[in-house]
């Protein structure tokens, strides 16, 4: 299947130079292109493309604001932030406007296609700066997101304790011993996760996990082993 992409920023020169990335795969093509907010809803609203790749700075309104009202007129469309801004602020505010990815345009091409991916399939996909950032105001905890991501509300609570485990560093052996369960039905699990969440790695997992406030924190396995001590769940 061929994804369409729409892009939006205000360089043109940014745009070609994603366009001629794309054009070298058979899974996306470029739909249309948008220099401000403005027109990426209205090119939106007309081609309802499958995946936006959205600035934060634009003309006009802005990539936060755009993004709002292409989650709201086209439900099926995911958004993607594109941007060199990696700041709390700039990272907290797209995902609470509903964006399902969020990347810095010092990424890799090869991350970037990750990105898309992951997102055009359903998943999520945080870089790893911006996890380190989504971190830092959990930690604080002053960040409650909504629908970062939806599908974790989807996991049974046995997939949302290994996913916990997962993101603290609990190896699949600690994690057999800890829940008493076999290695391969831990493999299972994990393999599950990753379909669900729509991510390819561990990696990806812990991210999306530490975005969705969905881990513990302190040294890697600490509540699986306060789990053990007491017999929770």
């Amino acid at each position: 299947m061929q994804y369409g992409v729409l892009l939006v920023d205000d360089h043109k020169i940014l745009r070609d130079g994603i366009k001629a990335i794309l054009e070298q795969t058979a899974d996306f093509r470029v739909v249309a292109e948008a220099e401000n907010g403005s027109k990426a809803v209205s090119l939106c609203g007309k081609l309802e493309p499958d995946v936006v790749l959205m600035d934060l700075q634009l003309p006009g309104i802005n990539g936060i604001e755009a993004t709002t009202e292409i989650v709201r007129r086209c439900a099926r469309t995911k958004v993607i932030i594109l941007t060199m801004n990696d700041d709390e602020n700039s990272v907290v505010a797209a995902f609470r406007s509903r964006v399902r990815g969020f990347l810095l345009k010092k990424a890799s091409s090869a991350d970037l296609l990750e990105a898309l991916r992951v997102v055009s399939k359903g998943g999520c996909y945080l870089s790893a700066d911006v996890s380190s950032h989504l971190l830092t105001r959990i930690q604080r905890g002053d960040l409650e997101l909504k629908g970062v991501p939806d599908v974790i509300n989807t996991l049974s609570p046995r997939e949302q304790q290994i996913l916990r485990l997962i993101a603290g560093g609990t190896t699949t052996k600690d994690i057999a011993r800890l829940l008493d369960l076999g290695l391969e039905t831990v493999r299972t699990y994990r393999k599950t996760l990753m379909k669900k969440i729509g991510v390819t790695n561990v990696a990806s997992l812990t991210q999306v996990a530490f975005a969705a406030g969905l881990t513990a924190f302190g040294t890697p396995g600490q509540e699986a082993k306060t789990q053990e001590k007491t017999g929770s769940p």
